[in-house]
């Protein structure tokens, strides 16, 4: 499993990596299937009815209802056949592997993985349904469905992060498990819409607009234009900017929160990572439009030494955060 996750997931690769043995199997196991869902769900070379009924298939055999394990090895092999990224057809080529090691997790781990990729892939079918026609970029209608969409392929994943941490790392926070699950929800909402900013551009020329119909409009926008309007679409970026920025804000309240100091270092990574891309794309109206945003190789080593270092320290973190938003 560590090299499949290195292979599809540079930065979530680091924090799984931090983390005692006891979380790392199950959070593993739970990232490597929703990625292998959402590859399936998005894989434009495939009609959306296609994609709907091969989601359904993968999510029956998580959810274990049916012993798909055969019939999924012959599916998979077909289906990455399609699949131009390397690591994402080693991904889906193992899917038989990946939901064994489902199955040999305890059972409340278990549960959780399943509860957790409920939300994830019932949030990749709303997409498909949404963005099925293709051609030129729709755009989700209001704020609220957005919100919806981050938290069911992101939101749900900072609670179910923190019910196992709880479960399985002692003292693990300062604060109740009720005001942890709550930071760990705005967290992965935050760091959702993230990506939906560093990936507007490729978004775009795949038919999909995140950004809601009536904020364009107020802006004299259809999704269509983003890209030859980018001066009007800072008002709406901007937006949003600032919502994602709050978001991190909450992981970081999250990470300072955590006793243990390498779930708090695999905690805050996604913030420091997600503060850096954040400043980025303020830097530059155009960036994200055209390519998708990536923080350089090297910073991410600095970043990871930095922790290394600095034992991942309260007041330590506060300060890495500060430099990557660009506050320092």
């Amino acid at each position: 499993m560590p090299a499949l996750l290195r292979g599809v997931s540079r930065s979530f690769y680091l924090s799984i990596r931090l983390l005692p043995a006891a979380l790392r199997r199950p959070i593993a196991v739970a990232y490597l299937l929703a990625r292998a869902t959402d590859t399936v769900a998005d894989s434009q070379g495939l009609p959306a009815d296609a994609r709907r009924d091969l989601l359904e298939t993968l999510t029956t055999a998580i959810e274990g209802r049916t012993p798909a394990h055969a019939a999924l090895a012959g599916l998979a092999a077909a289906f990455a056949r399609d699949q131009g990224d390397a690591d994402e057809r080693k991904l889906i080529l193992a899917l038989p592997e990946c939901l064994e090691q489902l199955e040999a997790l305890a059972p409340p781990d278990r549960d959780d993985v399943r509860a957790v990729l409920r939300h994830i892939t019932y949030g990749q079918a709303l997409d498909i349904e949404r963005f099925a026609s293709g051609g030129s970029p729709r755009a989700l209608q209001t704020a609220e469905q957005l919100e919806e969409y981050t938290y069911l392929v992101a939101g749900c994943v900072g609670e179910f992060w923190t019910d196992l941490c709880f479960r399985h790392v002692a003292a693990f926070a300062t604060l109740p498990r009720d005001e942890m699950r709550a930071l760990g929800r705005a967290y992965g909402m935050g760091l959702q819409l993230v990506n939906v900013l560093r990936d507007a551009g490729p978004d775009l020329a795949a038919g999909r607009c995140y950004f809601p119909a009536a904020e364009l409009a107020a802006a004299g926008l259809q999704p269509q234009d983003i890209a030859n309007h980018p001066e009007r679409f800072a008002v709406v970026r901007n937006h949003w900017l600032a919502r994602a920025r709050r978001g991190l804000e909450a992981g970081m309240r999250y990470a300072d929160a955590v006793n243990d100091r390498r779930v708090r270092a695999a905690s805050a990574m996604p913030a420091l990572l997600g503060a850096r891309t954040l400043a980025l794309l303020r830097a530059d109206p155009s960036i994200g439009l055209a390519h998708k945003v990536k923080v350089p190789r090297d910073e991410v080593r600095g970043m990871m030494a930095r922790l290394a270092l600095t034992l991942a320290g309260r007041a330590s973190l506060a300060r890495m955060f500060a430099k990557a938003a660009g506050n320092t």
